[in-house]
């Protein structure tokens, strides 16, 4: 049985652990962090397309009991006039409709699955190097330990070891503009009127804001601001009431209730640097392959990192699995699989980084006139159209693809 390791433990590996063990592959997860490793305060939107994948996992079940629903998008100017709403993505399907969650929900409750189904996950394992050979990959721990596979999956997000191993002179990680800020509040009352299960985009004057309620009440919010990258000694001796007060000054001359929710905010509230990858980077060598943000990640304008992700969590399984119908398969084979995952899913990952590299370049400190439409960064992911539905539809193979070099 073809043996294949995945390096990373969070959202994509974890994903990809499922798929691969689903098609029939002897998998093993190794993680760097001695514990979930996951960002506890982040929080995510898995759209149509993420909740779809998820599906094809037999993974939604866990997801569908966390976070809550989103089914209406409304955007507002900075005047707190509201210039659109619309409906976010297959909204009559309960399984697929858009949900808010915290990252960390979303990652333990994979590995819960990867677990559940008897694969082995290693935590405290930060991989160091690795060495391809006609044989199969062998990787090499912090730890001066070692491991043998057929295949790795690089599946260890922005700051990859892997690609570092396949790519050494690629273009790293790169600042994409924008400071990110978020927390959550109990503290500010949701807005009467409306559907419950709303975001709401506000189109600020001085940064783009985002909020929405949770059944019980809790606000979750983030808030992109354009300027310089925060130094590691702002990240580190900026606390919850500094980051409040820069954010407030640019909140405060807007009519929108951005100000009010961040106020309310005490404790937790966060600020991160936005990163991205440039396109072109090498996403895969003759043994190992790269997943999600190891591969294409994308600042967070467009909200599809974990979406992403999990789409290339099926499709890699499909193409391998095709390759390896009985779970065995030839090198040659493994180095077309991984040529027709490149090949099926980088287009689709870098217009997405694309895209959010555009909307994060672009200005949020213009004047929105009465009734303009919505912007798109301030627009639904498209829905799930018919070739990206049999994409990654488990029982339907994979299309043909024009392999890469």
């Amino acid at each position: 049985m073809t043996r294949i390791m995945v390096v990373g433990g969070g959202i994509g590996g974890a994903a990809v652990a499922l798929g691969l063990h689903k098609a029939g592959f002897e998998v093993t997860v190794h993680e760097a962090h001695p514990d979930a490793g996951d960002d506890a305060g982040a929080f995510l939107t898995l759209a149509s397309n993420g909740m779809r994948a998820l599906a094809q996992l037999d993974a939604a079940a866990r997801v569908n009991g966390l976070g809550f629903p989103l089914g209406t998008m409304s955007v507002l100017d900075e005047g707190g006039r509201e210039l659109a709403t619309v409906p976010l993505g297959e909204h009559d399907h309960a399984p697929t409709r858009y949900r808010c969650l915290r990252r960390a929900e979303l990652g333990e409750a994979l590995r819960g699955e990867v677990r559940r189904r008897g694969i082995p996950l290693r935590h405290g394992a930060r991989l160091t190097g690795l060495t391809e050979s006609a044989e199969g990959v062998t990787v090499r721990f912090a730890d001066g330990g070692t491991a043998h596979a057929d295949l790795l999956v690089g599946a260890d997000g922005l700051h990859s070891a892997v690609r570092s191993q396949l790519d050494p002179d690629g273009d790293g990680p790169q600042y994409a503009g924008q400071r990110v800020f978020y927390g959550y509040t109990t503290e500010a009352p949701a807005p009467s009127g409306g559907p419950a299960d709303r975001i709401t985009m506000v189109r600020g004057s001085g940064a783009a804001f985002g909020y929405a309620y949770s059944p019980a009440g809790e606000a979750y919010w983030f808030a992109r601001v354009p300027g310089p990258p925060a130094s590691a000694e702002e990240l580190a001796g900026t606390g919850p009431d500094g980051w409040r007060e820069q954010l407030l000054a640019l909140l405060r001359p807007d009519r929108t209730p951005a100000a009010d929710i961040v106020a309310a905010t005490t404790d937790r509230l966060m600020v991160t640097n936005a990163r991205h990858l440039p396109p072109g980077g090498r996403w895969r060598g003759r043994r190992a392959v790269l997943l999600g943000d190891a591969a294409h990640a994308a600042s967070p304008a467009t909200g599809q990192g974990a979406s992403m992700a999990l789409e290339d969590a099926v499709v890699l399984a499909k193409a391998l699995r095709e390759a390896a119908p009985d779970g065995v398969s030839s090198a040659g084979a493994h180095v077309a699989a991984l040529a027709r995952y490149e090949a099926l899913r980088r287009p689709r990952a870098e217009q997405n980084t694309v895209a959010s590299a555009r909307l994060t370049a672009s200005r949020t400190d213009r004047p929105s006139p009465a009734g303009a439409p919505p912007r798109d960064s301030e627009r639904p992911a498209p829905g799930v159209d018919e070739g990206l539905l049999h994409l990654l539809d488990w029982d339907t193979p994979l299309p043909p693809a024009e392999l890469p070099a």
